[in-house]
């Protein structure tokens, strides 16, 4: 099980970490935190240092309801810190996290390595084909709607069986287009209630049928902080709870702002693995 990240070969038989950098000012955790150049720079050394594979950098907030960017302005804020990066350390792998093919195609072409779309190419035609002549690895979520609209398309006759129907048909369409690495993601806290995340992670032992990576994404998300009747910022120890029941369950990729202790859970599942 590996993946092809621009020449170098990421065995994902054992799970990996990515690191969340999020140069917006309205992300739903660490929203303008990392804005000015010294600061991300600090924090993606911290992230590698800490064990870090993978670091998704994102310049569109997809927090429910959260506001409309225009392609340009996604541009203006991830490609100078791309080029940072890479100046910096330049080894980094770095995923884009957006569902634009333009920002796709410009990103990986200043040379990033990976591109993580919340919409699975719903939400740009291009998109697909884009990854396609690329040749990246590409991950794709599952979610209904926007993130301006998901919440309230939360009806589902059976929530398993359907998101497994919609990764089918995306991974069918991804193939036929000749895309080699892919990675899924079943999307927590997209077009899905309290409840119907925890049946997610309940059965995400189920989503091996598809014979993909699976990369998992709960990093103090509601889904924690409601059920524990406390913040985002009190939410990691949670966080690292459903991080070690998502490896139990097959979790290839853990998505997290604290990357040392995903790290460690990572390396206590390994351990008991063996």
């Amino acid at each position: 099980m590996t993946i092809n990240c621009k020449g170098k070969l990421i065995d994902l038989s054992t799970p990996k970490v990515m690191g969340i950098l999020n140069v917006t000012p309205n992300s739903f955790y660490d929203g303008g935190k990392h804005i000015d150049e010294k600061s991300i720079l600090l924090q993606v050394e911290k992230m590698l240092l800490e064990g870090a594979t993978f670091i998704d950098i994102g310049g569109y907030s997809s927090k429910p309801s959260a506001e409309f960017v225009t392609e340009e302005e996604e541009l203006q804020r991830i490609l100078p810190i791309v080029q940072k990066v890479l100046n910096e350390f330049p080894e980094t792998i770095i995923s884009i996290d957006t569902f634009r093919s333009k920002v796709a195609r410009e990103t990986i072409e200043s040379g990033a390595a990976m591109i993580n779309d919340i919409s699975a190419g719903n939400l740009d035609d291009a998109m697909l084909q884009t990854i396609a002549n690329l040749q990246v690895p590409y991950i794709m979520m599952h979610m209904r709607g926007t993130p301006q609209t998901m919440q309230k398309m939360t009806h589902y006759e059976n929530i398993i069986k359907e998101m497994i129907f919609y990764f089918s048909e995306r991974v069918a369409k991804a193939r036929s287009l000749g895309i080699n690495d892919l990675i899924i993601d079943p999307g927590f806290g997209f077009a899905k209630t309290l409840e119907q995340n925890f049946e997610v992670l309940s059965k995400l032992e189920l989503f091996q049928m598809l014979e993909l990576p699976l990369l998992v994404g709960v990093s103090r998300k509601s889904m924690i902080y409601k059920t524990l009747d406390t913040t985002a910022e009190f939410a990691l120890n949670g966080t690292t709870s459903l991080n070690t029941i998502s490896l139990m369950k097959g979790a290839k990729i853990l998505r997290v702002h604290d990357v040392k202790e995903a790290v460690e859970c990572v390396k206590l599942f390994n351990q008991l693995n063996h």
